[in-house]
């Protein structure tokens, strides 16, 4: 599916109480940039049963205190069922739109980051977009909509007034 209508099916989705469907839409060209930049529309997330994203903390290994929530995004079935080193009946892959994931991303107030891994096969070199990164873009997209003149009929006459 094209990034243009996993928008729309957002849109479509979200609940119809006036703002969501527009706030969607707002934010759309930022979600459809960074998804652009990405190898493929639709990744592979491990999921429980209770639907719950599998979030997997990091810490640094010189820095032991610090720590990290990443969610993995896989380009194959193969890829996210090979990714757990003991196959867990509890977890299961699923597989979403690149703009849902990034969507949902700003949903979970835990996740540092996802991971996406493009190249099939190959889970050592993956892409990560932060949290923080894409509220920091979407925060610049509505604030640039705000800046944004209204327009209004030129058909008045200019001494209104």
């Amino acid at each position: 599916m094209d990034l243009e209508r996993q928008i729309q099916v957002l849109v479509d989705n979200a609940p119809q109480d006036g703002t969501t469907p527009k706030a969607i839409k707002a934010i759309a060209p930022v979600l459809t940039l960074v998804a652009s930049q990405l190898e493929h529309s639709d990744y592979y997330i491990l999921q429980t049963l209770d639907q719950g994203w599998v979030l997997t903390t990091l810490s640094n290994r010189a820095q032991p205190e610090i720590e990290k929530n990443v969610i993995y995004a896989f380009p194959t079935l193969k890829n996210a069922a090979d990714f757990q080193s003991v196959s867990d009946p509890e977890v299961l892959a699923v597989t979403v739109p690149v703009t849902h994931i990034l969507f949902q991303m700003l949903a979970i107030e835990t996740l540092t980051s996802i991971v996406f891994f493009d190249t099939p096969g190959n889970l050592t070199a993956g892409i990560e977009v932060r949290r923080d990164n894409l509220q920091q873009l979407i925060q610049t997209q509505l604030q640039q909509i705000r800046s944004v003149p209204r327009s209004y009929p030129s058909n008045l006459p200019p001494d209104i007034a």
